[in-house]
């Protein structure tokens, strides 16, 4: 069995990120931006903008934290968004999610301009991903794939089967794998005998946030199990939706948590705003053609 270390990898992503910054400040006087919008006062929410933020800062990257109060109204976050889309040092927006009750999501990530999604979340680029063209990529599904790559594990026809069918981790998951030439099963909670999927599966990709969701009978030998799944424990402690005690025995691949699927979110974020900088680069240089 070997762990996929998403942890290592993001180090090493985040180094070739740094390198990318120099180059960019250096030789197009390019400093790339990321601006995070946080409203409300989740702790968990909190937490991951925070995380972002210090990667920002490690690799260079210009970043600023918009943090909202949990009443405030959807006209302003809007109207907060317009000021960003138009921000010529902002090259990457993100809304940090869930959102509150009172505020539509899908209009407030429908407001990002395309071109700074970099959460990869708005239409134009989910169905870019789906049709196989050039876009931003959701940042945890992209570092599935990036990990898997690393270990030289191609999806390529095998039986994959994805458990959780969300459009921020499920629905881009399944649409990579399929792109990637797998036989993608999506599983969700209206599914029936979820084990008689897992079974099937070569690598099983699992987040939904329940802890020991996938358990050993649910997996076959040699199988590659990415767990995405995360969950805080009573005493504190961090889990992922697998086993992984007794999963691991079974699997010739799976990823730990933490350090396995987490790390790799914040790297391919950061990957995702380097290329909007660049693309901007790209655009200005085209203009002043």
């Amino acid at each position: 069995m070997t762990i996929l270390d998403g942890k290592g990898l993001s180090n090493k992503i985040k180094e070739e990120v740094k390198a990318d910054v120099i180059e960019l400040q250096t030789k197009k006087n390019i400093t790339p931006g990321l601006a995070v919008v946080l409203v409300g006062a989740d702790p968990a929410s909190a937490a991951y903008v925070n995380m972002k933020s210090k990667a920002c800062k490690q690799a260079g990257i210009y970043s600023i934290v918009h943090e909202m109060p949990e009443t405030i109204s959807q006209d302003k976050i809007l109207e907060i968004l317009a000021m960003m889309n138009k921000n010529p040092n902002i090259d990457g927006i993100l809304v940090q999610l869930p959102l509150p009750k009172h505020i539509d999501t899908t209009a407030i990530l429908e407001a990002i301009a395309p071109e700074k999604d970099v959460d990869g979340f708005h239409a134009y680029n989910t169905g870019r991903m789906t049709l196989g063209l050039d876009s931003f990529i959701p940042a945890t599904p992209y570092g599935v794939m990036r990990l898997l790559e690393e270990y030289n594990i191609n999806p390529e026809g095998k039986n994959v089967c994805v458990v959780g069918a969300s459009n921020i981790v499920g629905k881009p998951m399944s649409t990579l794998l399929l792109n990637a030439n797998a036989t993608v099963t999506t599983c969700h909670i209206y599914t029936k005998n979820l084990k008689e999927h897992t079974l099937n599966a070569d690598i099983i990709c699992v987040g939904v946030g329940k802890v020991n969701l996938i358990t050993e009978d649910m997996v076959k030998d040699g199988a590659i199990v990415v767990d995405i799944g995360i969950n805080r424990l009573d005493n504190g402690k961090l889990v992922g939706d697998v086993d992984f005690e007794n999963v691991s025995k079974k699997c010739s691949y799976i990823t730990p948590v933490p350090g396995g699927v987490g790390p790799m979110t914040i790297a391919m974020l950061l990957v995702n705003t380097i290329k909007a900088a660049k693309l901007r680069e790209e655009r200005e240089r085209k203009l002043n053609d």
